[in-house]
């Protein structure tokens, strides 16, 4: 019988190398109360989308965490060892249609000199009423310039760290508004993303998502997406969008790891169309993807 939920600790050296592994009880207590994953979320994580076994994405995913651990100057992440950890709880949950597993490292316990690393690993839940009838989104303001990334880089715009406080209180501040999800505006009016999703918008026939340099997080998904939209022959870019673009867009999507393609049916006080075939075909692509 297939598990539902795995937990693996990696022990990794002061260069992040993966010395060993070891699956533990999920129930277990494996971070120290003075590891600074817990008391400055200091530290980094991706989440991939499992598919009956099959982990998705991974190199993507492996390569953002880099790039994240390098932004924060955690050590190198040691990816043939994260790889094979990804796979064996990939494997571990291979009786599930959809599972997902989440990949940390951080700084470890302060001033030990060593990384902590662990992977989660737990079965998704149901996505489909999103992906079908779609999300209501309300635009927040980050308080931030869309130039944020550039003029202030220890900020870490563009980083998934583990400090998600901010993003969890938009999501919070969305269900007293009555909405599901969020879309993060720019203090000078520039349209940026979810706090876990990138935003994609349809614009006279085109899938537009906001420019990379605008300090958001690269979607992995919302790439996977564009490759299947070109494979289409639906044309797609990244681009600057000002907050009016919502109100030209004639549909729009939040595209993250493990919901995929969820449309939008309102934003703010505007109704949206939600494309069922497009999001179906785009959903039934997402999951059917591999390493």
């Amino acid at each position: 019988m297939s598990a539902s939920t795995v937990l693996t600790v990696l022990d990794l050296d002061s260069a992040g190398l993966v010395r060993s592994t070891r699956d533990v009880d999920p129930g277990a207590a494996v971070l120290s109360a003075a590891d600074l994953a817990a008391t400055r979320g200091d530290g980094v994580f991706e989440t991939i989308s499992i598919a009956h076994g099959r982990a998705q994405a991974v190199e993507a995913h492996l390569t953002r965490l880099g790039r994240s651990a390098a932004m924060l100057d955690l050590p190198d992440v040691d990816v043939d060892g994260w790889r094979a950890v990804v796979r064996s709880v990939a494997g571990s949950l291979d009786g599930h249609a959809e599972a997902w597993v989440k990949i940390v490292l951080s700084r470890g316990v302060e001033a030990a000199g060593e990384p902590t690393g662990f992977a989660w690993g737990a079965v998704s839940p149901d996505h489909t009423v999103a992906r079908r009838d779609g999300v209501r989104a309300v635009t927040l303001d980050r308080g931030l310039p869309s130039d944020v990334a550039t003029r202030a880089p220890w900020l870490l715009a563009g980083a998934k760290t583990l400090s998600y406080a901010v993003n969890m209180a938009a999501r919070r501040e969305a269900a007293r508004r009555g909405a599901d999800d969020v879309v993060f505006v720019s203090s000078d009016g520039v349209l940026l993303e979810g706090p876990t999703a990138n935003l994609v918008l349809r614009l006279d026939g085109e899938l537009v998502t906001p420019a990379l340099d605008l300090g958001i997080l690269p979607g992995t998904s919302q790439a996977d997406l564009f490759r299947w939209a070109e494979s289409e022959g639906i044309p797609t870019a990244y681009r600057r969008l000002e907050r009016s673009a919502l109100d030209d867009a004639d549909a729009a999507w939040l595209v993250s790891s493990v919901r995929h393609a969820a449309p939008l049916h309102t934003i703010d006080d505007r109704r949206l169309d939600v494309d069922r075939d497009v999001t179906a075909a785009a959903n039934a692509y997402l999951l059917g993807r591999s390493e």
